[in-house]
């Protein structure tokens, strides 16, 4: 289990994963850039296609606060491609498939899963400002309605 908890004012772990493609993508080339960089447990899975849909619905005012969005998983990048395409998902997902990053961020560890304690991703979103610094952290969020609280939260538009 991971005790790491990641707070505002701390350096963003930086990371190099594979995106749909196959190609890697470095959180260090966003720099310059607002991250929102999300963690979910599984590609199309309910929960988290409601959320990467809300982003995807979000994602013209996101962009336009100046906002990068960067979801992560421990789907092969081929599960990412077909859940891009299948949703119409128009933001990064990466591929973290020994969760290595994961445990950087402090969101793979015990979670409750259907009243038992179970080892896997617990789902979290963390905003990082242009110099790569976390200026929000936010663990075991709930999927649906993340995206609108998170708007809310950073003062952002629908």
């Amino acid at each position: 289990m991971t005790t790491t908890r990641l707070e505002p004012g701390t350096p963003a772990p930086d990371f190099t994963l594979l995106d749909k493609d196959g190609t890697s993508v470095s959180l260090s080339d966003l720099r310059g850039k607002k991250v929102i960089l999300y963690f979910y447990p599984a590609a199309m899975t309910p929960g988290c296609t409601t959320q990467a849909c809300d982003f995807r619905d979000s994602i013209s005012s996101l962009q336009g606060a100046g906002y990068t969005v960067v979801g992560v998983s421990r789907d092969e990048p081929a599960k990412l491609k077909k859940f891009q395409e299948r949703d119409g998902l128009t933001f990064e997902l990466l591929s973290d498939p020994d969760h290595a990053v994961h445990t950087a961020y402090g969101v793979w560890g015990e979670k409750m899963n259907y009243g038992k304690v179970v080892e896997g991703v617990i789902r979290s979103t963390f905003v990082i400002d242009e110099q790569g610094v976390i200026e929000l952290a936010q663990y075991n969020v709930k999927a649906t309605g993340h995206v609108a609280r998170l708007r809310k939260a950073l003062g952002v538009d629908a």
